[in-house]
């Protein structure tokens, strides 16, 4: 590995303090930042996740992905996952956390809104960083692209349903626009430009120049990554200065669902002798979020100063370091899993 990736932790903790720092320096800065939106997705993220995503769609072969069909394992513990356990363990944990283990150290009203906005998280499975943990596992870049597409579309219609019923909310309105710009934006422009790139490159160099650009771009991707935590620690540096306590209450159960849908998700993948390149993407779309979708939904029904918004904010907070840690552990425990997918 490259200098990037030997001392990736130590540059993401390096990138986490400068953008506490600069949120504090420059709010100014960061606010300008903020405003640069469409439906609700920051246009300044998405290029820095573009960034980050595109070598991946580079490998993409549309020839290929009909071969997902004949390995569904991966797709179906995917699915289980993020539909039938994610959002009710999530719900479970706040539910536990903020109505017995907290109870008495926050007011009611308060713990009722960072339940709220737990569940939401929960209830949105991730669409775009998914590529970013995939590429750093060496993921099938067909398979995660074929994983991720249809949860989008499951998102679509279980998204309200789900997260009204454990809410109890009837009338939750989704943003939809906020929906379809995410998969717009992080899921057709990136892979058109990396199929078109791969196209291209296929003609003139074959599966060499593929390979070659696709390495010469991973420095990019790494970039990118730290680029993206700066701007999401910056933009929310004077909620984790101001109210710390708050911020550790709501992380604890936020990492044990983390931590916990993994090792589900990825023991079962162990369990069904899945590829490992198919394996680790399919646990970390369970664990990753989506958080844009999470935190429109919150601002909407809640309001942009509520508990439950703040509760999304945690989640994209941790979501980094968090999913860096699996993709660590995932990378060493490659050996637990078959090579290529059993016949």
């Amino acid at each position: 590995m490259g200098i990037f990736e030997r001392f990736l932790s130590l540059w993401v903790a390096l990138a986490i303090a400068v953008g506490v720092g600069l949120g504090f320096a420059a709010p100014g800065l960061f606010e300008l930042v903020a405003r640069l939106e469409w439906a609700r997705v920051n246009l300044v993220v998405a290029v820095l996740i573009w960034l980050m995503i595109y070598p991946m769609m580079l490998k993409v072969e549309p020839k290929c992905l009909k071969d997902v069909g004949r390995r569904p394992k991966g797709l179906a513990l995917t699915l289980v996952v993020n539909w039938l356990v994610k959002p009710f363990t999530m719900a479970a944990l706040a539910l536990f956390f903020f109505k017995v283990v907290f109870a008495g150290l926050l007011p009611a009203e308060d713990a009722q809104q960072y339940i709220a906005g737990m569940i939401l998280l929960g209830v949105a499975p991730c669409t775009a960083m998914v590529f970013v943990w995939s590429h750093l596992t060496d993921g099938d870049a067909n398979y995660t692209l074929v994983q991720v597409s249809v949860n989008d579309i499951i998102l679509v219609f279980a998204f309200a349903p789900i997260a009204g019923l454990l809410l109890g909310v009837t009338d939750l309105q989704v943003p939809w626009e906020t929906l379809l710009a995410s998969v717009i934006i992080f899921v057709v422009i990136p892979l058109g430009a990396g199929m078109f790139t791969h196209h291209r490159l296929m003609k003139s160099g074959g599966p060499e120049a593929v390979e070659e650009l696709a390495g010469l771009l991973k420095p990019t991707s790494i970039v990118g990554l730290l680029l993206t935590v700066i701007l999401l620690f910056g933009f929310q540096a004077e909620t984790i200065v101001e109210q710390p306590g708050r911020v550790v209450l709501i992380a604890i159960p936020l990492l044990i669902q983390s931590y916990g849908i993994f090792a589900i998700a990825y023991g079962a993948a162990r369990a069904l002798r899945l590829p490992f390149d198919v394996a680790a993407p399919a646990a970390m779309i369970g664990t990753s979020n989506f958080f844009e979708l999470a935190v429109a939904v919150a601002i909407s029904l809640f309001g942009l100063s509520s508990g439950a918004a703040l509760a999304t904010v945690v989640g994209v907070l941790i979501e980094v370091p968090v999913m860096l840690s699996l993709v660590a552990f995932a990378n060493r425990t490659r050996g637990w899993f078959p090579v290529a997918a059993p016949s």
